[in-house]
């Protein structure tokens, strides 16, 4: 009897395994090679591979940590999907799911994460410098935003020993285009930005920095206008600011001597003093001759030509250079001529703002027998070291005196 229970056991048993092989169903396998492209601020394309067929793919997603089953989906017959309305800025998670049939589902894929590209530059003021998308991450960093480059000046204007960051932000698919030494043409929507701030101590620059404001030129429809951001104390943001203010500064310097100074903040009607030229508000820095120098090792110019940010001329050495009134290897006319270029000449200028009170033109390329500055030597060194507000020059942009540039000045008078 236990001979024939037990055979009996085992034929049903055999009988069953049969009949499981005949509806074995296959694996839906997972997908593979999970990847991204064409990335925007507000858009990607997610790509996978499978070697299942005649399957679909759910795809769910949601802002990077979030919870499975919380994020949104999106149902693919293909290997691709393109994701819209994206947050700037922003990781995402992806997971896949292959769906093989209703009652066949893969496991999920691993997480796959991109993040999207920070928002467009504004082209317009916006109340608070965070609107304007020039920086990303904190605000205080000055981590400038992958749609603007950094720029430098050989020969830089003397601000009250403030340090200066410089950028400009062009439209995407434009370039600055060659118009001889000066000015480069800029296209329409370009913002140029600069930014003033105080080291604590200069001798250790980890006691950190005070961010004082940020200047912004924007070239709307042909015409460039001004607008000036003040910093919050906190450093966290910066308001738009078309009145000007004033505000006490300290720092140490490299030689350890204390500092303190009432810095002023220009306002509107200043921007338009120093940037205008017959009228026309025009950016003052930025010009090809004061770019064209090397920094650590590497021509400015060349790079910007080689990463088609501008255009219209084929090398660094086709554009003249402006000294570095810092070099004392150079002779002292240089120095001068260059310095006061910088610093004077946007006012001094035909078409300047002191063109109907003076006949001084400091332009650098102008002949000095056309300059008149060897007929008004006296004037110069009177209005150079004059320290009250109206006499001082520049008398916008500056509350203090310029010593090393004033010395400058006065040894290069003193060859004429």
């Amino acid at each position: 009897m236990k001979k024939i229970t037990t055979l009996l056991m085992i034929a049903l048993l055999v009988f069953s395994c049969n009949n499981d092989d005949d509806v074995l169903i296959p694996v839906c396998d997972t997908a593979t090679n999970v990847s991204s492209n064409s990335i925007t601020n507000n858009s990607a394309t997610i790509t996978w591979e499978t070697s299942s067929t005649s399957a679909t793919y759910t795809l769910e997603y949601g802002v990077s940590g979030f919870i499975l089953g919380s994020g949104t989906t999106v149902s693919e017959s293909d290997t691709a999907a393109e994701l819209i309305g994206l947050e700037a800025n922003t990781t995402y998670d992806v997971y896949i799911q292959t769906v093989c049939d209703p009652n066949n589902l893969s496991t999920q894929t691993d997480v796959y994460s991109f993040t999207t590209l920070p928002p467009n530059v504004a082209t317009e003021f916006k109340p608070s410098l965070s609107e304007m998308n020039l920086f990303v991450g904190n605000l205080e960093d000055l981590q400038i935003t992958p749609y603007a480059f950094k720029y430098n000046l050989s020969t830089t204007l003397f601000s009250d020993y403030a340090h200066k960051q410089r950028i400009i932000a062009l439209p995407e698919d434009t370039s600055m285009e060659f118009d001889g030494d000066g000015l480069p043409i800029f296209p329409d929507n370009t913002v140029i930005a600069k930014t003033f701030y105080y080291n604590t101590d200069e001798r250790d620059l980890s006691l950190g920095r005070q961010i004082i404001e940020t200047r912004i030129l924007i070239k709307i429809s042909g015409v460039w206008e001004t607008g000036d951001y003040k910093w919050n104390a906190a450093q966290t943001e910066a308001v738009l600011d078309i009145a000007g203010s004033t505000l006490p500064i300290t720092w140490i310097d490299a030689e350890g001597t204390n500092n303190s100074i009432t810095y002023k903040i220009p306002s509107n009607t200043d921007c338009f003093t120093c940037h205008h030229n017959n009228d026309d508000i025009q950016p003052i820095g930025p010009k090809l001759r004061s770019m064209n120098f090397d920094i650590d090792g590497v021509n400015q110019l060349e790079q910007f030509i080689n990463n088609q940010q501008l255009t219209g001329v084929a090398s660094s050495t086709s554009v003249r250079s402006l000294p570095n009134w810092e070099d004392t290897s150079l002779d002292i006319d240089e120095r001068a001529r260059a310095y006061m270029d910088i610093n004077c000449a946007h006012c001094h200028i035909p078409g300047g703002s002191c063109a109907d009170e003076s006949t001084l033109n400091f332009a650098f390329e102008t002949p000095l027998e056309e300059t008149n500055i060897e007929d008004q030597t006296f004037l110069i060194n009177y209005r150079i070291n004059a320290d009250v507000d109206g006499l001082r020059m520049p008398f916008i942009g500056t509350t203090i005196l310029h010593t090393e540039g004033v010395d400058l000045i006065q040894e290069y008078i003193d060859t004429l």
